[in-house]
């Protein structure tokens, strides 16, 4: 299987990076185009894929196409590649906001096509993928797909209809936790600890909470109970946290995002 990437920015780093290390694909066997030289030379050192010199001969080598490029310049890529994608290509695409009947309409044709959503902690192969398929996609490439996702992370299939909400909640919200991680360590340096370990312990405390959702299945507000003992400490955090408006906040900034991504 050829693997085609239009776009070698972290995302395409990410997803290049975990199919290497989970042999999904060889590096003989990826593909990848970027709009500088410099950029192209240093994916090329750093993974050893092969580099096209533009967009179209990325596309036309490729059995599975990944249109790795911001919502801006999409339009742009697939007026070049379009007559590339034939009725056996599969098309990939991590653009946030544009929908599926968006991108068939710039091919001017029906295609097989799956868009994704990614982020950042993919780059540490802690990412969450959305998923979702048009009815040309077959289900062996949603497997393909699936595995090709889940090698940076979590992967999961969702409807078209919920991938700003996708996008927001798993694309957007690490930014939000990366706030919270800096707020928390200020809170810990203006309580006497050193700003490193104030990262450290703050950004752990994060990592290990997330597992305790994950792995037990219990409901956050079960496992925030547990901490919350009797007239301690963490009830008195958590009452300051609901006196900012913090529940309020974050879902103002989901909503944000989503609005956001509607309009893309």
């Amino acid at each position: 299987m050829r693997i085609g990437f239009i776009g070698l920015g972290n995302m395409a780093k990410a997803m290049i990076g975990g199919m290497l290390k989970q042999g999904i694909a060889s590096a003989e066997e990826i593909i990848g185009s970027a709009k500088t030289e410099e950029t192209r030379r240093k994916i090329e050192k750093e993974y050893g894929i092969r580099i096209a010199a533009d967009n179209r001969q990325a596309a036309e080598w490729a059995d599975v196409l990944v249109l790795a490029v911001k919502p801006v310049f999409l339009r742009e890529v697939i007026s070049e590649i379009k007559e590339t994608a034939d009725e056996d290509k599969l098309v990939i695409s991590i653009a946030a906001g544009k929908t599926m009947e968006w991108i068939e309409k710039e091919f001017g044709r029906k295609i097989k096509l799956i868009r994704c959503m990614p982020n950042t902690p993919a780059l540490v192969g802690e990412g969450c993928t959305a998923i979702c398929c048009n009815s040309g996609v077959p289900k062996e490439d949603e497997a393909f797909c699936l595995k090709l996702m889940e090698s940076f992370g979590k992967a999961i299939v969702i409807p078209e209809r919920l991938m700003d909400a996708a996008g927001a909640v798993g694309g957007s919200s690490p930014a939000f936790v990366f706030l919270f991680i800096e707020a928390m360590a200020d809170g810990a340096v203006q309580a006497g600890m050193p700003r490193r370990q104030a990262y450290e312990f703050a950004a752990q405390a994060v990592l290990g909470s997330a597992k305790m959702v994950l792995e037990t299945g219990m409901h956050p507000g079960a496992l925030k109970d547990m901490v919350c003992s009797p007239g301690g400490t963490t009830i008195e955090g958590v009452k300051a946290l609901e006196k900012g408006g913090m529940r309020a906040a974050v879902m103002e900034a989901l909503e944000a995002c989503v609005e956001k991504s509607r309009k893309l």
